[in-house]
């Protein structure tokens, strides 16, 4: 993997990102993963993200869970669910390429649902 990913991970893009080496029930391996970081908001080499999973029924049942449909533009293949349990900070040299970008419905959605699973209410 390369030291900087081939772009600026912006918020509301999806990437491949790299989550290895990982612990007990942390996401792992490579997989897709939207970027929530504000713009001009924490460390330039830093970004938060929520990691994507492919989606299972059971999910409807879990509000930290966010179903995201395969289309042109997010560039998914497959139904997949935005895991706001599993939001982290990782380090851009875990980004390998750009996919696609979520709508600005659904990166409110994913960004909601991080706040409920932090107990943030505005």
């Amino acid at each position: 993997m390369s030291s900087r990913p081939s772009g600026d991970p912006q918020r509301g893009e999806i990437w491949w990102v790299s989550f290895d080496p990982s612990t007990g029930q942390e996401i792992q391996k490579t997989r897709p993963a939207v970027v929530i970081t504000a713009p001009g908001m924490g460390r330039h080499s830093l970004k938060i993200v929520v990691p994507l999973i492919g989606w299972k029924p059971s999910h409807t049942k879990t509000i930290w869970m966010l179903r995201l449909s395969p289309s042109p533009a997010n560039g998914l293949t497959k139904e997949s669910g935005a895991d706001a349990s599993q939001v982290k900070s990782v380090s851009t040299a875990r980004f390998n390429e750009k996919i696609g970008e979520v709508t600005a419905d659904e990166l409110e959605d994913i960004v909601a649902a991080v706040a409920l699973v932090i107990g943030y209410t505005p």
